[in-house]
């Protein structure tokens, strides 16, 4: 009956159930607001996907400035990693890892961080992933798989999985590529990490961040300029949102272990 008539539960219910639905429902509506941000950017990225003149010429654009800059190839490093194994690896991690660690950063972030913390974490992300929606969007630009001449090897159709065949690559814009958000997400995680989080995660983060450059590289998804591009948007982004705090070397921070969230959103 207390089920029913919530008013004849006991008493420790109640007050259990009154101060644990706020935070559940600020919880729902900041899991429905990184949700639709991201559903946004998916959605988003499709209104480039009939570009593909203007991405191959951005391409050729784009080829033609690495050589001036005297970049490395990223054929050439794609080149020395012969294991079919190993760039079947790197297919996987791309295409598993990219959204899977940024929702564990988030929740990381929600759970265990000061709440003006996790605030301005959460809005880096959707900053930088709102600006590289629109420069997706009027920069479409071909990734380097789709350039065999240039010495480029697509290992996702090669070796597998291929994130860009059947159903899903119909969803797909293979025209992304500028800027890198693989690379631009996982240096936000690095960055925020160091900046507040536990020294040991923060060399974690790093080593994904590195990582996830050597894998775009290999697999042939990204040049080295969409990874720059990113960063520079990353860099853009935290100087005019500046952190909240003095950061990891704050005591209130450092000894935090766990931070249920509060306040406004």
């Amino acid at each position: 009956m207390a089920l029913l008539n919530p008013s004849r539960a006991p008493a420790v219910v109640r007050r259990t159930v009154s101060s644990v639905a706020p935070t559940v429902l600020r919880a729902l509506l900041e899991l429905a607001l990184v949700l639709v941000v991201f559903e946004l950017y998916r959605a988003g990225r499709l209104l480039a996907r009939g570009e593909s003149a203007a991405a191959y010429e951005h391409a050729l654009q784009v080829h033609h400035l690495e050589r001036a800059l005297h970049l490395p190839s990223e054929a050439w490093v794609q080149s020395l990693v012969p294991w079919e194994s190993v760039l079947h690896a790197a297919n996987v991690y791309y295409f598993s890892v990219h959204f899977p660690t940024m929702i564990a950063f988030l929740v990381w972030g929600y759970l265990f961080r000061p709440r003006a913390e996790y605030r301005w974490a959460r809005n880096l992300v959707i900053a930088l992933t709102s600006i590289a929606l629109v420069v997706h969007i009027v920069f479409p630009l071909a990734p380097p798989r789709m350039f065999p001449q240039w010495g480029f090897v697509d290992t996702m159709a090669a070796y597998g999985p291929n994130a860009y065949s059947g159903a899903s690559g119909a969803m797909a814009n293979q025209f992304a590529a500028m800027p890198s958000l693989h690379i631009g997400w996982a240096a936000l995680i690095a960055y925020v990490i160091h900046r507040t989080g536990p020294r040991w995660l923060a060399w974690i983060a790093t080593g994904h961040m590195l990582l996830t450059v050597l894998v775009v590289v290999v697999t042939a998804n990204h040049y080295w300029i969409d990874g720059l591009v990113a960063l520079l948007l990353l860099a853009g982004v935290v100087l005019v949102m500046r952190h909240p705090g003095p950061g990891r070397n704050a005591p209130a921070e450092r000894d935090a272990v766990l931070h249920l969230p509060h306040g406004d959103s």
